[in-house]
């Protein structure tokens, strides 16, 4: 199938980002630490390419933790201030405040020079959907500052958000971009929830993750199902079926019921820590 998804508070958010750039000191980019290159939008590299960035890889505790070091090192190669970070339980909440100075060390230097000691970093927060912006802003916060959810496009608009006297934040919507040209990236995205489920054949998507974790976590996979892997995706969708006894009328099985059990699986740490990407 097909992967796309780019609604139309799509656009405008991505005009209400190009408007508020000039505002702008720090870009703070989340990606999914399970697809950190497929969940970073090219459209925010552009939007910032003159500004000063961070990297946060998100979900970190839904990841490979030996994908996460390589992942972490390869951004450092790549210049960039990078951290690993599991936003729902706080794990590395407390090194974003140092990373922020340090990545904005040039700016508040520069305004020492010129006499100016307190105005704060502004800094833009910014990443795909649902790779966890609203949890992280309160998270850092320590308060419920922005609305979060599991699914994508929770946040509709901006807001800004002060947390101390020297920084505040600006939350933006999630955005993707108007065409995937790998389509392997739109369904990396389609696994980790960044894009509307019900656009999606979900068996579709399903039976292309399974073909993906046969390689890479099959043990993983037999285990949390209690199944062999042998023969095509398709018969292991239908032995996952049996397993979770998901049946329609008449004994038949429900492929789609399946389908939405493993992807939920995959998608809360249920199946293990899995990084689909690699550097």
């Amino acid at each position: 199938m097909n992967y796309q998804w780019y609604p139309g508070h799509m656009t405008k958010a991505k005009r209400m980002m190009q408007e508020n750039i000039k505002l702008i000191d720090l870009i703070i980019e989340l990606v999914d630490a399970r697809v950190p290159l497929s969940s970073r939008n090219p459209d925010i590299d552009e939007l910032g390419k003159n500004k000063a960035r961070i990297v946060l890889l998100n979900k970190a505790d839904l990841a490979d933790p030996v994908w996460n070091k390589q992942w972490v090192a390869y951004f450092e190669g790549q210049k960039a201030h990078v951290l690993e970070l599991d936003s729902r339980n706080r794990t590395g909440i407390k090194a974003v405040q140092s990373l922020v100075a340090e990545a904005c060390r040039e700016k508040t230097e520069r305004d020492r020079r010129r006499g100016i000691v307190s105005r704060p970093v502004r800094a833009m927060v910014a990443g795909i959907p649902n790779v966890g912006k609203s949890t992280f802003i309160n998270s850092f916060a320590g308060k419920a500052c922005a609305k979060t959810g599991n699914k994508p496009g929770v946040t509709k608009g901006k807001q800004w958000i002060r947390l101390q006297k020297n920084l505040e934040l600006l939350d933006t919507p999630g955005i993707l971009w108007p065409k995937f040209e790998d389509q392997e990236v739109g369904m990396r995205l389609a696994f980790i929830g960044s894009m509307n489920d019900e656009i999606i054949l979900m068996d579709d998507l399903a039976c292309n993750l399974i073909h993906k974790l046969k390689e890479d976590y099959p043990v993983l996979l037999s285990e949390r199902y209690e199944i062999s892997l042998e023969g095509t995706d398709a018969e292991i969708l239908e032995r996952i079926a049996e397993s979770r006894k998901c049946y329609q009328k008449k004994e038949q099985l429900d492929l789609n019921k399946a389908a939405g059990i493993l992807m939920d699986d995959f998608r809360s740490g249920r199946l293990g820590r899995i990084t689909l990407e690699h550097p």
